[in-house]
């Protein structure tokens, strides 16, 4: 069975950090970020004002970059990966460097435990981690405001592209002095990237290419820069609820081999299993709530299609009605104790009985317009789906 591609990137890394334990290969400093390759691209700018900022490098290596935002910025910041080699050279050349905090773990564990952050940024580590697991814990870790750059790879040394769907894939790390580790990448087109950011709440302001500038080399990579959006505050008028103008309830429509399920209300009408929404409810769950309450049958909110909104005036009141089509139930309708509506029945859509109730009336020719039923109008709005949002 192969290894989870997380599993696969552990091993390399550790592999790739103790190899330059073994050889001693120097830390260097860092004069700037080099988001991609040395020299190239933009640096340290992209992440905007840093002093006194709490900073994260994600995926560190030797943290040569967040010494130098250390230094050179005044940033605070925290340094994580998950490479007991690379850690180790990082915390031999940096570790007694104030302002700097090197952290040794798993790079979503430490962002879920984190306070927010003012700045993540991440040195081409991103396309190592499931982005499923990674992007909704960095949202999380950053503050409303907040900024986010990092690199991913675009195309690699022989020219392969990118992929339009969120699958790893594997690549090559040469190592110094010869060897290599295999190691597997997510590399996406730039427009998945950004709508995987965009579904959990992230913000793309800008992507950069950045191109090797060696001859005969096809590799590039792209800069994104992300904020976590501010959210827009809200209020009430006044303190005090405001004054009633609709009502709104569901009406469930159950039909099935037997006909269609309709109560009688105590004043004489028939109707259809349904009532009040609740504070707190969601309209799947007023059905489920109310078809249990009225008949003893048990639902689902999975089981609830709703199928669009009834308007219609009630005395000067806004009556709102959703007619729900439930599409499988447990159990035998019966009457149920303090209950005004019972003795339910199944009945053939030819056959159906006077005096039904105008919401339920209403409900039905929205369920099938064909339906011989007269009643006062409403004004039906079908949700586009059929299900509804709630």
């Amino acid at each position: 069975m192969a290894e989870e591609p997380e599993a696969v990137n552990a091993e390399a890394w550790d592999a790739y950090g103790a190899h330059h334990l073994r050889r001693g290969t120097a830390v260097p400093e860092a004069a700037d970020l080099d988001w991609a390759f040395e020299g190239g691209g933009p640096g340290s700018e992209v992440l905007g004002e840093l002093t006194g900022r709490r900073v994260l490098d994600l995926g560190c290596g030797t943290a040569r970059h967040a010494a130098h935002l250390v230094r050179s910025h005044g940033a605070l910041v925290d340094a994580v990966d998950a490479s007991a080699g690379q850690y180790e050279r990082a915390r031999a050349r940096h570790g007694s460097l104030p302002g700097l905090r090197l952290v040794l773990g798993d790079a979503v564990e430490h962002l879920r435990e984190a306070e927010p952050y003012d700045v993540v940024y991440s040195v081409n580590a991103v396309p190592y981690i499931d982005p499923h697991r990674l992007l909704p814990a960095l949202a999380g870790a950053l503050r409303p405001g907040g900024r986010l750059c990092f690199t991913v790879l675009h195309s690699n040394s022989r020219g392969d592209g990118p992929s339009d769907r969120v699958a790893a894939r594997p690549e090559v790390l040469r190592l110094a002095g010869g060897g290599e580790v295999t190691v597997q990448m997510w590399v996406l087109t730039p427009e998945l990237w950004t709508a995987l950011l965009t579904e959990y709440g992230l913000r793309v302001e800008g992507i950069d290419v950045l191109d090797t500038p060696e001859d005969g080399n096809k590799a590039s990579y792209r800069l994104f820069r992300v904020i976590r959006p501010v959210k827009v505050s809200s209020r009430p008028r006044v303190d005090k609820a405001p004054p009633a103008h609709a009502a709104i309830g569901v009406g469930a429509v159950l039909y099935g081999p037997r006909g269609l399920l309709l109560g009688r209300h105590r004043r004489g009408t028939w109707e259809l299993p349904g009532g009040t929404v609740e504070p707190g409810e969601s309209l799947r769950e007023t059905v489920v709530r109310e078809l249990g309450e009225e008949t003893g049958l048990a639902a689902r909110p999975e089981d609830v299609r709703l199928l669009g909104t009834l308007l219609d005036d009630a005395g000067g009141v806004v009556r709102v009605t959703v007619p729900a089509l439930v599409t499988g139930w447990r159990g035998e309708p019966s009457d149920q104790p303090g209950e005004s509506v019972g003795r339910w029945r199944w009945f053939a859509l030819d056959r159906l009985p006077e005096q039904l109730f105008v919401c339920s009336a209403q409900a039905l020719t929205a369920w099938r317009p064909g339906l011989p039923i007269d009643h006062t109008p409403a004004r039906f709005t079908p949700y586009a789906t059929g299900s509804g949002d709630n």
